[in-house]
């Protein structure tokens, strides 16, 4: 499990250089009001579009930079004026110095702080990002930016994926970038080694439902756009799953046994797709609860 949240980590530096993003294409949908959502590799994009300009949420990876311009350019003329990146990591700031021409960085100051310094394990080094690449205004709780006829609230959630988590809420448009708070594509990633937390994925997601209205469409940090109920279903599975690994754990047992009992295999048919399986998650539910 270890192995799998350093290689993530490190999704931006030397894995993105090896992979090869010449057959990905970048899909976009119009999510609502100015807002729109670009899919290609790594996290989801948001965007909004008018009169003001253009300001995005998150970047993906810096190969795939060329394409999302190409795609931003079919919506508007207009450079990118401001990126606010959800969090950290390299599917989502990975084309933050290709952006940084024009536009200016916003990031929760966790975020600034783990890509400026990278990391150091027995196992991998994440090398610090660049200069450029970093974002230049920082906040801690949250700030507004008025543009493209609305106000786009940034708000700081607690610890979830990670320490440095923001969801974006499109207040007029009524659309929400969850970030990778929300994975509508299976099983979550916790990045616990960057301050993340299962249960505290729990709370940021209360945060978000008691100030948005029912009827708000979400882009979520992986996945396709979903529903207010859809995101409230993910946090009612998020929490069984958590509430059923500590029985087990009460009981006496091991994430091992708890892995050889498949406790979680009430939910792999609807959450077992994506690049984290079942024991993964147990893996990470253990660890986080540990430590409480």
């Amino acid at each position: 499990m270890r192995k799998l949240v350093l290689a993530l980590l490190a999704a931006g530096a030397a894995s993105a250089q090896q992979r090869d993003f010449s057959k990905v294409e970048i899909k976009t949908v119009r999510v609502a009001g100015n807002v729109y959502m670009l899919q290609g590799a790594g996290g989801n994009i948001g965007l909004t579009v008018g009169d003001d300009g253009v300001a995005m949420i998150d970047d993906q990876f810096a190969p795939l930079s060329p394409k999302i311009h190409a795609a931003i350019e079919k919506l508007s003329p207009k450079p990118v004026r401001f990126l606010i990146n959800t969090h950290w990591h390299g599917d989502h700031v990975g084309g933050n110095a290709l952006f940084a021409d024009t536009a200016a960085i916003f990031a929760h100051l966790n975020v600034r702080k783990r890509m400026q310094s990278g990391g150091k394990t027995p196992m991998m080094d994440i090398p610090p990002a660049e200069a450029k690449a970093l974002p230049i205004v920082t906040f801690e709780q949250g700030l507004s930016l008025w543009w493209n006829g609305e106000e786009i609230r940034a708000i700081h959630v607690q610890p979830g994926h990670t320490d440095g988590d923001t969801v974006i809420w499109f207040t007029k448009s009524n659309v929400v970038h969850m970030g990778d708070d929300f994975f509508a594509t299976g099983f979550p990633f916790c990045d616990l080694d960057s301050g993340g937390s299962v249960t505290g994925v729990l709370g940021a997601i209360d945060t978000v439902l008691g100030q948005i209205p029912k009827d708000a469409k979400i882009i979520p940090g992986h996945g396709d756009v979903s529903s207010v109920d859809d995101l409230r279903k993910y946090r009612s599975s998020l929490e069984e799953m958590v509430n059923a690994v500590k029985k087990g754990l009460a009981a006496g047992k091991s994430a091992d046994q708890l892995k050889k009992d498949k406790v979680l295999a009430a939910w792999e048919p609807a959450w077992g797709s994506g690049f984290i399986k079942a024991d993964m998650f147990i893996d990470t539910i253990a660890r986080d609860l540990a430590r409480k």
